[in-house]
């Protein structure tokens, strides 16, 4: 071999070896940095655009966006309890590029702000989205409206308090209806309440074990995810888990454990219900209870699918 091309080779594959080792160095000493620039990147590539409003100068909210407001209806997205605005990117690349597309971190999650005195009852985040919609004035015209899980109970909550700016709502294993059939993750909370172990709540790990266990119960397919990227979400939850204890007690407390129950009767959006049928969170069943109090309701049972329907291969 040419003396010149091994020297190429050398220097090519000395200047290829520094983003491998990197990368590599990356993922076992700072395994959550990659999952930031994971959906840095995704966001990027699908268009998606990070934007921040404030609220009578006293409350922020963040939100990413793509497209702009057209004779079809935006859609505005609400992620579920822990999430955020980029759990959305899943779904994001299946829709259109010329749909104006709103997706919003709900009140203390991610950017938006988070308030020892904020309202995070499931009216009081009702009342956030609607002060976030003002702000960007997306209600000039009724917008598509949806929402899973805990986001799901207050986009039913906000579609029935706020009539005249949902013309179309997505209800995706919604929270905050009662249930004649425990799902696991009930009879888990009812095991916890009768030991008295109220720390470990099964949707706030604190160790990749914990993350494990929380990908199994919310979802049907099993994934073989790295022990470095379990530790990588588990890294990027752990600052954040005192404000979802604090969270997840104000939702199941009486005040709105069953909000979207409460509320049903006052939909009058056309509405989509979509449920996996293998939920092990919320029980399927509550699919027919909205079915019979929404006038105007479709419901699609998903096989082989869970609760995280939204990021669930299909």
């Amino acid at each position: 071999m040419d003396l010149d091309v091994l020297n190429m080779f050398v220097i090519a594959g000395g200047t290829l070896a520094i983003p491998i080792l990197a990368f590599v160095a990356s993922f076992l000493l700072w395994p959550s940095a990659l999952i930031r620039i994971y959906y840095w990147y995704w966001r990027r590539a699908l268009g998606m655009q990070v934007k921040y409003v404030n609220y009578d100068d006293s409350y922020q909210f963040c939100y990413s966006y793509r497209g702009r407001p057209g004779y079809r209806p935006s859609i505005l997205m609400l992620h579920g309890f822990s999430g955020h605005k980029d759990m959305w990117l899943s779904i994001v690349k299946f829709l259109p590029k010329n749909l104006h597309l709103v997706c919003v971190d709900l009140p203390g999650h991610e950017g938006t702000t988070r308030s020892a005195l904020d309202d995070y009852s499931i009216m009081g985040q009702a009342k956030r989205i609607h002060q976030f919609v003002e702000c960007i004035k997306l209600n000039k015209r009724p917008f598509h409206l949806v929402g899973t899980s805990m986001g799901g109970n207050v986009a039913g909550v906000y579609a029935a308090q706020y009539p005249d700016d949902v013309c179309s709502l997505t209800l995706i294993c919604p929270a905050g209806l009662p249930s004649f059939t425990d799902s696991k993750f009930v009879k888990m909370l009812r095991e916890l309440k009768e030991s008295e172990r109220t720390d470990r709540i099964p949707l706030i790990p604190s160790t990749p074990e914990e993350m494990a266990d929380m990908l199994k119960l919310c979802s049907y397919v099993r994934f073989k995810v790295p022990q470095q990227i379990l530790q990588g979400l588990v890294d990027v939850r752990i600052p954040h888990n005192d404000f979802y204890r604090k969270l997840f007690l104000e939702i199941v407390d009486e005040k709105s454990r069953h909000s979207l129950h409460e509320n049903m009767n006052k939909i009058k959006a056309p509405t989509q219900v979509i449920w996996g049928k293998q939920d092990q969170v919320l029980d399927v069943s509550g699919a027919d209870i909205l079915a019979s109090a929404i006038p105007d309701c479709h419901v699609s049972i998903l096989e082989n699918c869970g609760h995280s329907v939204v990021v669930e291969p299909l």
